[in-house]
């Protein structure tokens, strides 16, 4: 196999990740379990560089060159998990858009119950771009939850909180209506935490019954229908994204 130091490349696990086929993480994981081969032998670091003439394979497949980073819209509903293959057997939402996109992966996740706005993209380094909590972008919901709360607790929330010994960044919050036993409330956030809504709003003494995601970023939900997806045009991602993101993702 060729030396890793004198090809000049990009290292396998980026290089997987730009060509959709899987994130760095799992790029890495394809690695360990020696099933990526390059030019016909079996790779063993992420390190490796290479480059989009040589045979790069998974698993017997050959791996096309990577395409331009493109990113999608999709109105997830409830009661799909997001991830490829779910060890309980729940429907997921690459299972929901099958035959709809080429192979994609998702920016973040959206948890069984919340619905709304999920990015996908085609391009491992755009999603773990936009994931990053410096990247600054806010997520933005609709709360429905059981109880009762004043403007005044959610305005407690604006310089963070620590629940359970974990640290949240700043939130704002506005109570939009109270409708029988439950509340409306527009809750934005930046980091974007597992179960973080959730467990802000239980800290207040409510109980979550539906969640949405009206926004990620720039990206609105809008009006796209449940279970629609709409591509971005490109003109509009690199718009969006900045020279600099675009410069960083090869778009």
């Amino acid at each position: 196999m060729t030396d890793l130091k004198k090809v000049e490349g990009e290292r396998i696990a980026k290089f997987l990740a730009r060509a959709g086929v899987a994130s760095r993480r799992d790029a890495e994981k394809l690695i360990e379990q020696g099933i990526v081969t390059v030019d016909g032998k079996v790779l063993t670091t992420p390190a490796f560089k290479v480059t989009p003439d040589m045979d790069i394979r998974i698993d017997g497949t050959r791996v096309g060159k990577p395409e331009a980073p493109r990113l999608w819209r999709y109105h997830k509903p409830d009661g799909l998990v997001t991830t490829h293959k779910d060890p309980q057997g729940r429907p997921t939402v690459f299972d929901a858009l099958a035959g709809r996109l080429p192979r994609v992966i998702s920016v973040g996740r959206l948890d069984l119950t919340t619905e709304g706005l999920l990015l996908l993209t085609n391009s491992g380094a755009l999603a773990r771009r936009l994931e990053l909590p410096s990247t600054g972008w806010t997520r933005r919901y609709r709360v429905r939850a059981y109880g009762r709360v004043k403007q005044a607790q959610l305005d407690g929330l604006k310089d963070g909180v620590e629940i359970e010994g974990v640290q949240y960044g700043p939130v704002r919050a506005v109570l939009d209506q109270v409708q029988g036993g439950n509340v409306w409330i527009t809750l934005s956030i930046n980091e974007g935490k597992n179960r973080e809504v959730r467990n802000l709003m239980r800290h207040l003494g409510l109980q979550v019954n539906r969640l949405i995601r009206t926004a990620y970023g720039p990206f609105q939900l809008g009006k796209l229908a449940k279970d629609a997806v709409e591509e971005v045009p490109g003109k509009q991602l690199k718009e969006q994204l900045g020279k600099k993101i675009c410069a960083e993702i090869g778009l």
